[in-house]
């Protein structure tokens, strides 16, 4: 829907992590099959990438790295969860990654309720998770936040109202985290369906139209290098 795109370009002021900090402090990062960023470097552990990470952030003075929305990635294939038919491998991830550590605050993107949360515990999964729904001019869809702490779905309960800006979470680390170096996933989903506290954050080639359609670029909103 060409409108709900145009009326998330016009929201302004949309943070999703700690919004003191400055959007002049964050770099993109590209973890794509492509990456020149990662010709040098195979990171295989969660550890890994948080080396990776805390050298990439420090080389370049910045605080946060960001990135990732239709990427192809390798980072995947050590989880069963993506490739549960060899023909439908999902590599194509259709959410934004915002790198850092973990204990950073997480904060509603727009004022919703709490839809639904739980703890997607799979090697490679979202780990904690929570899913806002939100109405804009008539039209409900809903932000999902993955990889949170353990701390933060404890006493949530849905229908809970929040406000645009309103600390809802904090970044998990990679013992609760799916195993992943500290991060946030942040996606936006038109239609939900049947999902409770879950939605695909990677999908399949074969898939992909229908996820662009429908998870449109979180970028849109949060405008960070506009």
């Amino acid at each position: 829907m060409e409108n709900f795109e145009k009326s998330l370009k016009k929201i302004k002021n949309v943070k999703v992590i700690d919004a003191s900090i400055p959007y002049e402090t964050y770099i993109s990062l590209d973890l794509s099959v492509q990456s020149k960023q990662m010709s040098k470097f195979s990171p295989k552990t969660a550890e890994d990438y948080s080396q990776f990470l805390n050298k990439y952030l420090y080389k370049n003075k910045a605080k946060v790295a960001y990135g990732g929305y239709l990427e192809k990635r390798n980072l995947y294939e050590r989880s069963t969860i993506f490739n549960e038919q060899s023909t439908e491998v999902r590599n194509i991830h259709i959410g934004l990654d915002l790198w850092i550590a973990a204990g950073t605050s997480v904060l509603a993107a727009l004022e919703g309720t709490v839809h639904s949360f739980q703890n997607n515990t799979n090697l490679g999964d979202y780990g904690p998770t929570i899913i806002l729904q939100h109405t804009l001019n008539n039209c409900q869809f809903y932000t999902l936040y993955g990889h949170l702490a353990l701390e933060s779905i404890a006493l949530l309960h849905i229908g809970q109202p929040v406000k645009q800006g309103d600390k809802i979470a904090e970044l998990g680390n990679s013992s609760v985290n799916g195993d992943y170096a500290p991060h946030l996933h942040f996606q936006i989903i038109k239609n939900i369906g049947d999902y409770f506290g879950d939605y695909p954050g990677v999908c399949s080639e074969k898939d992909l139209d229908y996820f662009k359609e429908n998870c449109p670029n979180p970028n849109l909103l949060l405008k960070i290098n506009s």
